[in-house]
Parts: structure tokens; C-alpha cells; sequence
């Protein structure tokens, strides 16, 4: 050990160990003289408005269309359905089972429409099979007629069935050009619509064309604000698959109450008929 007073060369290990142990280097002690800049918070960019005159998204933006069903006629979808009501309703006895079931007859055939069925065609799809015959005098008259609505408040002509609220609102865009101060294109959905509010409106409206979901119609049918009596056509909105791929007939929510209004008495006794006749149609 070196006595005391001794010198200690500068390059020697002794003198690096003695000059650590006094205090901070140069290039720390600038560090600690520095003030501590603090991290600026950003702000999250709040979303563009979108203009009130430009149209909202629709549901098909975010979803897609099932083709199957174009494909189909009457004897293929009664078939269709018997197959879902044994999936969801295994509980039902044969005799329930029966009562369940919608025969091809009941189908009108449209799988001769080469268009994609989809919101924008709509419209055309409607025209074109107002009525059976399907001449071209008869479309040209059914934009006409299907701007109309019978004389009692609540029975409409055309009934357009969907699986949800915000389809049901694309739709009665869709439709809005068969409105008329004479003839309403109803919303018949719970989405932001109390019953009771529905039951009032339904019972003091004059309504051409209806757009609903399974069970807000079936309410309306219960209460007996909504009448079928003057119904000619129900138009089914099966093509339409959500973000999942899901459509009306994939869910045991909105399938179990559409089956139960389509198999309804007093539909099923005109599906087919000679008079009264009651078309359904898959769209």
C-alpha cells in the first residue's frame, strides 16, 4: 500500500477509482443541470362531422349480400325453411311442425331477377313484381300503385320483413320514393319507437308500404293495430348478411317470430288462393 501523501499517478487504476468515487463526470453533471423536459400530451383528433345533406352509410356498406336466394324458387325455399324450423325448433311436435310449414306455393318466383338485390334495386324489384303478370304496361302502372295505400288506417299493401332496426331505416330510405302525403312507407321497428307510440301512429296512418322486424310486427298484429287484411305481397329482406355474414334466417332471435307471422292462420290460408291471394317473396 502506498503511504500516505504519496504521489498517485493520474493514468494509474488507483487514480480512475478515486476520481469516480468523487463525484458525478462531466457529461452526468450536464444531465443533472438540465431542467427535465416533460412529454407533451397529445390530444386525440376528434372525428370529421358528417354534412347533414350527405347521405349516411348503409348497413351493405359494412355487410354483403347472399346470392344463394336468387337462385331459389318456391319449391328450394319452402325446403330452406323446413330445414331451419328443425334447427331451432326441435322442441315443436310434428302436429306443431306442420302448422309451421309454408308451402312452395306460397313463393312467388323471382329468380329470374338478374339484378343485384341489394337497397338501390329495391325499388325496380317491387315494380317488377307488383303484380303476377309482370307485362310491361303493369310496371309501368306499379310505381302508381305502389305510392298508394288502402282507405284503412294501418293495412298495408306491401310488408317488407328485415332482421334488425338500422336495416329496417335503410330500407324506408330506400323505399322513401313511394311515399306520399296519402300513403306513408311506415316504420315498424323498435329501434328508438315505444310500442305504444307505434300502436298510435300505426292506427291513425294511411300505410302503402310497411318495413318492420319479425317481432315489433308481431306486437303491432297482438294489439290489433296493424292489419293484414288488404296485404297483397310480404317481401322478405333475406339476402342481407350482417358484418358476420348472419341474415335473418341465422338467428334464432329474428328467425323463431319471423316463422311465427309467416305461419300465421290467416296467412297461410291465402298463400296460394284463387282470391285474396298473398304472395311471398324472397328478396
Amino acid at each position: 500500500m502506498a503511504p500516505l501523501g504519496s504521489h498517485v499517478s493520474t493514468g494509474s487504476p488507483v487514480h480512475a477509482a478515486l476520481s469516480a468515487s468523487q463525484g458525478p463526470s462531466a457529461k452526468r453533471k450536464r444531465a443533472l443541470d438540465t431542467p427535465r423536459s416533460r412529454k407533451k400530451r397529445t390530444r386525440p383528433v376528434p372525428a370529421k362531422r358528417q354534412p347533414e345533406d350527405e347521405a349516411p352509410a348503409t348497413s351493405e356498406e359494412a355487410s354483403g349480400i347472399n346470392e344463394a336466394f336468387a337462385m331459389m324458387d318456391g319449391r328450394l325455399l319452402s325446403d330452406y325453411l323446413a330445414q331451419k324450423i328443425k334447427r331451432f325448433e326441435k322442441q315443436l311436435s310434428s302436429v306443431e311442425l306442420d302448422d309451421r310449414h309454408i308451402s312452395d306455393k306460397a313463393f312467388r318466383d323471382t329468380s329470374g331477377w338478374d339484378q343485384r338485390r341489394d337497397l338501390v334495386n329495391l325499388p325496380a324489384y317491387l315494380e317488377r313484381f307488383f303484380h303476377r303478370t309482370g307485362s310491361a304496361a303493369v310496371e309501368a302502372a306499379a310505381a302508381t300503385l305502389l305510392a298508394s295505400a288502402p282507405e284503412t288506417n294501418g293495412a298495408p299493401h306491401t310488408l317488407v320483413v328485415t332482421g334488425a332496426g338500422i336495416r329496417a331505416a335503410d330500407l324506408v330510405r330506400a323505399l322513401r320514393k313511394f311515399r306520399t302525403p296519402q300513403a306513408d312507407v311506415a316504420k315498424l321497428f323498435a329501434k328508438h319507437i315505444k310500442l305504444k307510440e307505434a300502436e298510435d301512429y300505426v292506427k291513425k296512418t294511411r300505410i302503402g308500404i310497411a318495413v318492420g322486424t319479425p317481432t315489433r310486427i308481431l306486437d303491432l298484429l297482438k294489439a290489433g293495430a296493424l292489419s293484414v287484411e288488404r296485404l297483397d305481397r310480404i317481401v322478405v329482406d333475406s339476402s342481407y348478411v350482417d358484418q358476420k355474414r348472419r341474415g335473418i334466417f341465422d338467428m334464432r332471435e329474428t328467425f323463431t317470430p319471423l316463422m311465427e307471422f309467416l305461419s300465421r292462420p290467416e296467412l297461410k290460408a291465402r298463400y296460394g288462393a284463387s282470391e285474396k291471394r298473398l304472395d311471398l317473396l324472397f328478396y
